[in-house]
């Protein structure tokens, strides 16, 4: 058996750059490149190994966090057909990580973290940033990382290379297991030397196939479809990951089955479409919420069902409900009792629109959703265009009705946290399957920059927009140094309002008066009641390279978005807001338990509103339909 010598980390590299994947017969490289910051644990191992393979970019980044956040925006881009490497030092580079990795493997898309890690052979232990642990020797802090990752392993030995790196691309080339991968490597490790064998670093294709589903199932999802009065269909991001969005059109169109979205789901169809009622559950709007009380079969494709998706289990409300889930993961297939259609969307819808020849929901019932789906489209175009009674600073909705307007079709707009992610679910008219990326599976505040470098690289036609208030440009906005380094057009719009708006708000609906969220110098009497504190965004993002401008309204805020479309590298555009105007609610509810026992009157009143609430959440597994 020919075989060839390199060190642990150069056949790690070798192999990494010879992997490709396949779905309907496209064949590409998986992996993109590696994002990075090198340290002692990684700098002599990998970071040679990838000077030594230039198949592989290496693009340096700014903190260990963001490169995970960056690397998982760009496998959504690519539906999950890509991936980026991230490596890290070890200690607290490869714990940065494991927030990036929670979000990576909350929202089922696979990035690969190669995080240095301890010596294996001991004997100068304990090393720089080493955990020791009267328990055991074999534990260092990257076992942080196992409940985050799908598929974690340490590197001991050069050989078991051999049989950790087909598991770890079967993990990351699963639609239904794959998140983040975890492949610790000892620094030591790295540099020792292996006999290789040459069929090992074979380029080697893996084939993404398209699960069919069981054929019982699908006659019983089909017979439930035909004999349902108010069905609706929830698109998650299944069905966008899978490709189904044509599929979709075509069976809404030939049925009337209307379509709520979630946050990961929305743009599965276009908005104006006639049976797309827009975002769905907390953050949902007046339309689709409606349709989901009263539905009596829910059709769920690609969704896992969070809890701004189900309003805390007070969406369906219908006692009668019942559930067919279009799922990947049996895990997920199952929920709410479900007829599971296990398998890939697109195929299964494809199915299904054969099935259902001649099936369309009644008439009374599709002249309704046509009229309160008119009625939503007034009362969106009311929100982005309106200020509040005296107030002078626009509203967050109006720099959002903006950022619409002046979005290319192809354009992506970017968001996670804050109470943005709520704004776009009920505003936003997306176009495009990939024009609304707002990750609210983790709702990672700090995502929002990275993701933009991670978007921009996977797909370099697109130009990108980061939404991000001014509590979340604070907290990660580094990775606009990597913007400039890699010469990326991105724009980064920051709504200045002076917090935490969106907690601010939950606070006070709490009653507890949106203590803690405002960003003020401390006061004499010691509160956080003083002055607003002197932060001037446009100095922090020149000081990084980018260009960068304030606005102090809408016509401005418009000419500088398109400006910075048109510039070869980042541009920040800050705009202050009304932090006081605040789309509302529309028919829904959002499950945070408020104090049990205060001496605040308003604390008290909250908690009687919330058990108001409460008594209305359900669970979904009596086939009967009676109540549990």
């Amino acid at each position: 058996m020919a075989t060839e010598k390199m060190t642990t980390a150069q056949a790690l590299i070798r192999f990494l750059a010879n992997q490709s994947i396949e779905r309907d017969g496209k064949v590409h490289p998986f992996f993109g490149g590696v994002l990075g910051i090198f340290g002692h644990g990684n700098v002599a191992g990998i970071g040679q190994a990838l000077q030594e393979n230039p198949q592989l970019t290496y693009i340096p980044t700014r903190n260990e966090q963001s490169q995970v956040h960056a690397a998982t925006a760009y496998a959504r881009m690519l539906n999950r057909l890509g991936a980026m490497v991230c490596t890290s030092s070890v200690g607290p580079g490869a714990t940065n990580m494991v927030t990036g990795a929670a979000q990576a493997t909350i929202n089922r898309l696979p990035v690969l973290l190669l995080p240095g890690d301890i010596f294996a052979r001991r004997n100068v232990a304990p090393v720089l940033q080493q955990l020791e642990s009267d328990a055991s020797q074999d534990v260092s802090v990257n076992d942080c990382l196992r409940p985050v990752s799908r598929y974690w392993d340490r590197i001991n030995r050069p050989d078991q290379l051999l049989t950790a790196l087909p598991e770890v691309m079967r993990v990351l080339t699963s639609p239904a297991q794959t998140g983040a991968v975890t492949l610790c490597m000892p620094q030591d490790v790295q540099t020792e030397l292996l006999d290789l064998p040459i069929g090992f670093l074979a380029p080697r294709v893996w084939h993404v196939p398209r699960q069919r589903p069981d054929q019982d199932a699908v006659r019983r999802a089909v017979e439930a479809i035909r004999s349902a009065h108010s069905p609706m269909i929830i698109a998650g991001g299944g069905a966008i990951y899978s490709e189904a969005s044509a599929a979709l059109e075509a069976l809404v169109s030939a049925t009337g089955i209307p379509v709520g979205e979630t946050q990961a789901g929305k743009g599965a169809i276009p908005w104006d479409h006639p049976q797309c009622l827009g975002g769905v559950g907390a953050t949902g709007t007046l339309a689709a919420n409606l349709t989901a009380a009263s539905a009596d079969l829910v059709i769920g494709i690609g969704t896992r069902y969070s809890d701004f998706t189900t309003a805390s289990k007070t969406a369906f409300a219908n006692k009668n409900v019942r559930f067919i889930n279009i799922n990947v993961t049996e895990f997920d297939a199952i929920k709410h009792d479900a007829i599971s259609l296990v398998g890939d969307a697109k195929v299964i819808l494809e199915e299904l629109i054969s099935k259902l020849d001649g099936y369309r929901v009644a008439a009374g019932y599709a002249n309704n959703l046509t009229s309160m789906k008119d009625l939503w489209d007034l009362e969106v175009d009311r929100l982005i265009r309106v200020s509040r009674p005296g107030s002078k600073l626009p509203s967050q909705a109006a720099v959002i009705g903006a950022l619409n307007r002046n979005a290319h079709p192809s354009d992506v707009i970017i968001n996670a946290a804050g109470s943005a992610p709520g704004d776009l679910h009920k505003l936003w008219r997306s176009r495009d399957p990939k024009q609304y990326h707002v990750e609210y599976g983790y709702s990672t505040m700090g995502y929002e920059i990275p993701a933009a470098v991670g978007v921009k690289l996977a797909s370099p036609e697109r130009h990108v927009t980061a939404l991000v208030g001014d509590g979340t440009f604070l907290m990660c906005p580094t990775e606009i140094v990597t913007a400039v380094q890699e010469g990326l057009s991105v724009t980064t719009v920051v709504v200045d309002n002076h917090g935490f708006a969106s907690i601010g708000g939950l606070s006070q609906s709490l009653g507890s008066g949106g203590f803690g969220t405002s960003l003020r110098a401390r006061s004499w009497d010691g509160e956080l009641g003083g002055p607003a504190l002197p932060l001037d965004f446009v100095a922090m993002a020149r000081g990084m390279g980018a260009y960068a401008e304030q606005v102090a309204d809408i016509p401005a805020f418009e000419a500088a978005l398109a400006q910075a479309r048109m510039r070869p590298g980042p541009s920040v555009i800050v705009i202050e807001t009304d932090p006081e105007a605040r789309v509302p609610g529309y028919a829904s509810w959002w499950d945070v338990p408020v104090a049990a026992h205060s001496s605040m009157p308003s604390v008290q009143q909250a908690r009687e509103i919330w058990e108001s609430n409460f008594v209305r959440e359900r669970n979904f597994f009596a086939r009967s339909g009676d109540e549990q």
